[in-house]
């Protein structure tokens, strides 16, 4: 079994990777388990930390048809897209975001189209499709209205997988994830970035820049809870998702205060004091535009998992990295 993962050198690529590389095998799309053969590490830059005979790394760009055409061939079983400008530079650079995350998924579902290979393609969404008023808690089929350009290039991505599922053309899953906290390394151009930076960089003895109000509610996940659905959103028979193949993902619905609390009861003192909040107003119109908690009621019944407090996610960054409070 043959498998491509774009964006496979950015956080969850390489995680997921990893987790694939260690299950050793996938449901193809007759339903039958197969052992993973080859899996294409794609991104604009070259995968690294991953040392694996089964694991081809390749670089260029994803929006490019002709490279498409390289990456995706009959033998190609499944695909994970993960490959994404974030929500700050989409905003702030239309063509980059529009090319990266709208017409390199359309390029995607037009090849495996064109194959005729009905291969299985789960990608990644985002809470930022959806905008204006909102109720406190999202349900399953609340209307789109993004407010922001990441958010319209994820909404347009989600309708194409859709509809080239509804025709057969390929065997689609779109997961709408919620924020991934805590990410490690360096911040990037998300509008989210914080959320992570919060808890990172106070554990890691650097101070950090909260840009929203303690009061801002996040749907937040782990990144071991994101890896488990984007594994299990390939594995589900296809014949159960009789609702749509654009899935909420369930998640954790918490406060910029409830997290900064978490950081200190665990932490301590000393750590919490590194935070400070300084309000970023093109930041919070970004961010508040989302929703802060969702049903997910299709999600959960199809087996999608979730945290249970924000308490275990910062105690999951400390354990799976090299960060120990100070």
């Amino acid at each position: 079994m043959k498998i491509l993962v774009t964006g496979a050198a950015g956080f969850l690529g390489r995680r997921l990777i990893r987790a694939l590389l260690v299950r050793g095998e996938l449901t193809d799309a007759a339903g039958q388990r197969k052992r993973i053969e080859q899996i294409d590490a794609f991104d604009v830059v070259p995968l690294e930390g991953i040392d694996d005979s089964r694991v081809r790394i390749l670089t260029g760009d994803i929006s490019d048809p002709a490279q498409v055409e390289k990456l995706v061939d009959g033998d190609t079983s499944s695909i994970f897209h993960l490959a994404a400008v974030v929500s700050g530079q989409a905003e702030q650079e239309f063509e980059l975001g529009m090319r990266i995350n709208f017409d390199a998924t359309r390029a995607l579902l037009e090849r495996v189209r064109i194959l005729g290979s009905q291969a299985r393609l789960v990608m990644t969404s985002s809470v930022a499709v959806f905008g204006g008023e909102l109720p406190a808690t999202v349900e399953d089929a609340h209307v789109w209205a993004p407010q922001s350009s990441y958010g319209t290039e994820k909404a347009l991505a989600d309708l194409l997988l859709a509809d080239y599922s509804r025709r057969g053309y390929v065997d689609g899953r779109s997961l709408r994830m919620p924020t991934v906290v805590v990410r490690p390394g360096k911040p990037n151009r998300a509008a989210s970035s914080f959320a992570s930076g919060i808890i990172r960089e106070p554990i890691n003895g650097v101070d950090a820049v909260c840009p929203v109000a303690p009061e801002t509610i996040l749907w937040l996940m782990s990144p071991d809870r994101a890896v488990e659905n984007l594994v299990h959103g390939h594995e589900i028979a296809k014949g159960r998702l009789t609702r749509g193949r654009v899935i909420n993902m369930p998640g954790l619905s918490v406060s910029v205060k409830q997290m900064l609390a978490s950081l200190r009861r665990i932490a301590g003192d000393e750590v919490g004091n590194r935070v400070r909040v300084e309000r970023d107003p093109a930041i919070e119109r970004i961010v508040n535009s989302w929703p802060g908690n969702f049903s997910a009621e299709y999600a959960r019944s199809l087996g999608f998992v979730y945290d249970v407090d924000f308490d275990s996610v910062v105690h999951a960054f400390i354990n799976n990295s090299s960060a120990v409070p100070a």
